[in-house]
């Protein structure tokens, strides 16, 4: 269960770095972003949370905006996770989580 817990806690840390860096990407190249190959990389890694923000947000959230809510989402599912593997260590004992 343990493994389980921590694949999804480093799943979830991936997605919000990949977010996060496609956005400091896109800040650093401006207009010429869509050209730029590691933008084109870290966007199509982002596509599977800014979906998932796009799912759960309302329509009225627009487009350029969707970045922020995938980011608030996975941070809030990182707490959600981390709580878990804390609730779980303490269940099995804190020796055994190290």
């Amino acid at each position: 269960m343990l493994t389980l817990i921590l694949a999804l806690k480093a799943v979830v840390e991936v997605a919000a770095l990949v977010v996060l860096g496609r956005w400091l990407l896109g800040l650093l190249v401006g207009t010429g972003r869509d050209n730029n190959l590691a933008y084109q990389v870290l966007s199509a890694a982002a596509l599977p949370a800014l979906r998932l923000a796009r799912l759960l947000s309302p329509r009225i959230v627009i487009e350029r905006h969707l970045p922020l809510v995938a980011l608030l989402l996975l941070g809030f599912a990182w707490i959600a996770v981390t709580s878990w593997k804390i609730a779980h260590c303490r269940a099995i004992g804190v020796a055994a989580c190290l």
